[in-house]
């Protein structure tokens, strides 16, 4: 299957769903914050429930939304079609200015775990050296496609996992043997965690953007957002568990601590395991990442909101110019601390959001006839399905209210971002736009019910 799809360029089913999950996970890091915040019974109560208040309310949006407007540039054609150009261009604003900041928190990843193995390789000022060279390596890997992207994410899937699946099965072992439980209840800070656990779990629309790279993607969406809701819930808590289990003192938990809990439970070389896979988190998240946002500065020039050599293609089909573009762009913004870029991200990334859970209420009036091969049920349930998400966005909101970044308060910051997508809006219809839909956007738009 692997090579069929390799030869017609398109995504099949199984790197569909491996690219999906690091675009939203990259396995258990970065979770460990939810442990030492919250303490594990917290945890784990989070980690179970916002599947089902988070990540299903999305993945269900977004497999009827793929599965009735496949389109290259997912949310943004959506979104323009159910809302008008202006609102599909803050979409596409608020979602490219949320991967600045959501991209720099990756090559840090690479580079911290990076520093466990080979501490010299990252002292002073090579750390940096690491994550440019991370940057440009996954931009060089996505000028082979879609298909090189997704079939090296199966691969990095495996590899990532295999530690912890060893981690899982040792930590109940050593449960059934000595003190366990004994740290289930501690508790913390929960607005640490909730915010953390967001982050762990947001991403899903991600892989709507190269909907035109996806082999039959009106059936292969829904499948793919299903199962990696699944197994993105599933690799966060059955390691929470084990560790729980197992008697591991939750207070040892911050970002990186999974080596620590490996070394206790099966000795340097699993914990040398678990500190390699903490490189491919990285480096499998930014990569995947990489195909799923340079297609959004692509569709817009194609829609002639940005210059038109931002969506010329190599042989491959890759928006080449644009991937250098988004490149330079992501590598600008490394030196931001780890808790500005999440609260940041979660603002911008929040509110594109919101945006799409109205484009799939706003389209079961507006197109009431549109072909939708997966339906998330009835209009009432379509219209009410984004609430649960909005909610803990707002919970965000509040908890970054004293946050501040850039001199000014995090919010603050974070609704200039956002506000100056209004800005540009006419600016870009004035400098590039032809006063017409074009592309993906236009075809739709037009072919009506289906």
């Amino acid at each position: 299957m692997a090579r069929r799809n390799s030869r017609h360029g398109r995504l099949g089913l199984l790197p569909l769903i491996a690219a999906t999950y690091f675009m939203v996970s990259g396995g258990p890091y970065g979770i460990e914050d939810i442990l030492g915040g919250a303490g594990y019974g917290k945890a784990l109560l989070i980690l179970i429930l916002f599947p089902f208040l988070w990540s299903f309310p999305t993945t269900l949006m977004l497999g009827e939304l793929t599965s009735a407007i496949p389109a290259e540039g997912g949310f943004y054609v959506w979104v323009r079609r159910a809302l008008g150009p202006f609102w599909g261009y803050q979409e596409a604003w608020l979602s490219l200015t949320a991967s600045i900041f959501d991209m720099a928190i990756y090559p840090t990843i690479f580079v911290l775990y990076l520093g466990k193995l080979f501490p010299a390789w990252t002292a002073g000022g090579r750390g940096m050296i690491w994550e440019l060279a991370l940057v440009a390596a996954c931009c060089v890997w996505n000028l082979y496609g879609a298909p090189a992207v997704g079939e090296g994410s199966v691969v990095l899937f495996a590899a990532l996992l295999t530690p912890f699946a060893v981690l899982v099965v040792l930590g109940f072992l050593h449960g059934l043997h000595g003190s366990r439980g004994s740290t289930l209840y501690s508790g913390g800070n929960i607005s640490t965690a909730i915010i953390v656990a967001l982050w762990n779990y947001m991403g899903w629309d991600n892989a709507s953007t190269v909907a035109g790279e996806v082999q039959d993607p009106r059936r292969n969406y829904p499948r793919a957002m299903l199962w990696s809701a699944t197994l993105v819930a599933v690799s966060y808590v059955l390691p929470v568990l084990a560790v729980a289990w197992a008697g591991v003192p939750v207070e040892q938990f911050s970002t990186g601590s999974w080596t620590d809990a490996a070394r206790s439970l099966g000795g340097p070389m699993l914990a040398g395991a678990v500190v390699l896979c903490g490189t491919i988190n990285g480096l499998g998240m930014f990569n995947a990442l990489v195909l799923s946002y340079t297609r959004l500065p692509m569709v817009l020039a194609q829609e002639g909101m940005l210059p038109s050599w931002l969506a010329v293609k190599n042989r491959r089909g890759v928006p080449w110019a644009a991937v250098l573009v988004c490149g330079v762009a992501w590598a600008a913004a490394l030196g931001f601390r780890f808790e500005e870029l999440i609260s940041l991200d979660l603002m911008l990334y929040g509110s594109s959001l919101i945006l799409e859970f109205l484009a799939l209420a706003v389209l079961r009036f507006k197109e009431p006839d549109l072909r939708r091969p997966f339906r998330v049920g009835n209009t009432f349930l379509a219209c009410s399905l984004g609430v649960p998400p909005l909610l803990l966005i707002g919970y965000v909101l509040y908890a970054a209210r004293e946050e501040r970044m850039a001199h000014m308060p995090a919010l603050l910051f974070g609704l200039l971002i956002a506000l100056t997508g209004a800005v540009f809006y006419p600016i870009s219809r004035r400098r590039w736009g032809t006063g017409a839909m074009t592309g993906a956007a236009a075809y739709l738009s037009e072919a009506g019910p289906s």
